[in-house]
């Protein structure tokens, strides 16, 4: 997979990226606004275990953010299943010499735009913490929608935190006739 960005992409991961993986994503302030799973500190046998999960994937649904020499981030969703089959949560981090730089925006909405094409999703969610306004900001420049705010959702890093709850629902359901309810 390969989606253009102007002088980013995102694409498939790749083995030799565990260097730039290590180099990026050992850094805390990536950490906290993440979960748990993802470690701190981030060595090189953290970035061979993640490339394996990665490459193990059917479907592939964590991709690389990078510039033309290297990753410098990661996008991905991870698909609901049942019920939620039709939805999926996106998680997205970028390596800190990249911040503020509109690229997590522009790659949010042309990833959200595959994957809502690719995977047939009615809808994609993401739950940043409050603590993180750079994601809230993102995803709303993104066209996401808030629609709540989940109280002591979360505990990361010794405290308790509130989450966002940010959503953006495919078109196609959006246009729907909505289903009769009968009483």
């Amino acid at each position: 997979m390969r989606i253009d960005i102007g002088k980013f992409k995102i694409r498939d991961w790749q083995k030799d990226d565990a260097p730039a993986i290590v180099k990026y994503a050992n850094n805390r302030k990536i950490w906290q606004n993440l979960r748990d799973l993802f470690p701190h500190p981030y060595g090189p046998a953290d970035a061979d275990t993640y490339l394996k999960l990665v490459f193990q994937q059917d479907p592939r649904t964590y991709f690389a953010l990078a510039s033309e020499d290297e990753a410098i981030g990661s996008i991905g969703l991870g698909i609901g299943i049942d019920v939620h089959r039709f939805t999926a949560e996106m998680g997205f981090w970028l390596a800190e010499p990249f911040w503020n730089r509109g690229i997590m925006t522009d790659a949010v909405i042309r990833f959200t735009d595959y994957a809502f094409e690719r995977f047939k999703l009615h809808r994609i969610y993401a739950e940043p913490y409050v603590s993180n306004p750079a994601s809230a900001k993102v995803l709303e420049k993104a066209g996401y929608t808030l629609e709540g705010t989940l109280r002591a959702n979360v505990f990361k890093d010794g405290r308790v935190l509130d989450q966002h709850l940010y959503s953006r629902v495919s078109e196609e359901v959006l246009l729907r006739e909505p289903p009769k309810v009968f009483v």
